[in-house]
């Protein structure tokens, strides 16, 4: 910096960030701060992502549970707004045409934009993902596109730009799941109880069970419906030092290729260190290695690996298959879709023993 410049930083903290760090320190789970807030979890979700300002309400409860006084929590916004409007300004200025090629929810403005809606939408991506340059959202997000089967290209893809949207979401909304310290070996020890809840039809039954069961192991589970333009059908990744992330899109609806998406994020997350990986329909040769070790680790889950010469057998009939399914403790439904994708059976054969879900039945359950 040459000398007589002022420093003016292109980056900006919510007061979310503040309250995430005083959650952790004194064990708060977001319950605990949502009941204490006016529109409850609504509430909190929007004071975390910085979609809503902390007000004076807001800043004496958040003062009375979390600690500070309502005029930090106060401050915190203010220097918050003007932060982000330093940032904003930048970015307007350099980077604006890069940042409208990315994807944010909501609505789309319509016609040519002014200068003061140009900036609004530039301002929204920010907020959004968090960031205040190019830069600093090419090293956390721009990478996965190029790191794993999804493509960059210069003039940005739009479905990967709807997959960047869906799992920058699932983020947020896994700020909202309290869990115990990331672990591994924690994981691998629930996988029996996880895997005997295949065999529960309805998703109220059994995803409130897996959220539980993989948040004892430091797991957010979050449950979001895919965009237009994002075939992804699940991802993991690591949102903090001590978390992961479990995002599911129920895509397909079938309880075989839930369970099977299920197992496999978990592969990544037990093989793989947590690294991020945003999973697709992929043809049976069209993975590299992790996602073979992967569509392994849950094969095995599915049909272990001792009875694999008793599976390979197996004759296709509903029987037959509901007897197997049974000895082994999973549901018909993902026998079926293994026998299929071993080519044992036909695609259209035997789907009447999946369970199928409606979107209005999931929506239920989608976070």
């Amino acid at each position: 910096m040459k000398e007589g410049q002022t420093f003016t930083p292109d980056w900006f903290s919510k007061p979310g960030d503040s309250l995430r760090v005083l959650m952790l320190r004194q064990n708060l789970t977001a319950q605990d701060i949502a009941s204490r807030l006016n529109g409850g979890m609504a509430t909190l979700r929007g004071l975390l992502d910085g979609s809503s300002a902390v007000d004076k309400e807001h800043a004496t409860a958040l003062a009375g549970i979390a600690g500070g006084t309502p005029s930090f929590w106060l401050k915190r916004q203010e220097q918050y707004e003007s932060a982000l409007e330093r940032a904003v300004d930048r970015a307007t200025a350099v980077e604006a045409d890069d940042w409208l090629m990315i994807p944010v929810p909501g609505k789309k403005p319509k016609g040519r934009l002014t200068s003061e809606k140009h900036r609004d939408e530039v301002r929204r991506r920010l907020k959004f993902f968090n960031v205040g340059t190019m830069d600093a959202w090419q090293a956390r997000y721009g990478k996965i596109c190029t790191n794993t089967l999804f493509r960059m290209t210069t003039a940005f893809d739009s479905d990967d730009g709807a997959v960047l949207m869906w799992l920058r979401d699932g983020e947020l909304s896994s700020d909202l799941v309290s869990t115990k310290p990331w672990n591994p070996e924690n994981l691998q020890d629930r996988l029996n109880a996880i895997r005997k809840l295949s065999k529960l039809k309805r998703p109220e039954a059994f995803l409130p069970k897996l959220k539980e069961l993989c948040a004892e192991a430091g797991v957010a589970v979050v449950a979001k419906k895919a965009p237009p333009g994002c075939r992804a059908s699940g991802a993991s990744r690591l949102v903090a030092p001590d978390k992961a992330m479990m995002l599911l899109s129920f895509r397909g609806r079938s309880d075989d290729t839930f369970w099977f998406t299920v197992f496999h994020e978990i592969g990544h997350l037990i093989l793989h260190g947590a690294q991020t990986f945003v999973d697709a329909d992929m043809g049976k040769h069209d993975v590299d290695e992790s996602e073979r070790e992967a569509n392994e680790f849950a094969s095995d889950l599915i049909v272990p690996r001792a009875r694999r010469e008793e599976f390979e057998h197996l004759p296709a009939e509903k029987y037959e298959v509901t007897r197997f399914s049974v000895s082994v403790g999973v549901s018909p439904g993902l026998t079926v879709g293994q026998m299929q994708h071993r080519d044992m059976i036909k695609t259209d054969q035997l789907n009447f023993l999946k369970r199928r879900w409606r979107w209005d039945e999931l929506a239920r359950v989608m976070d």
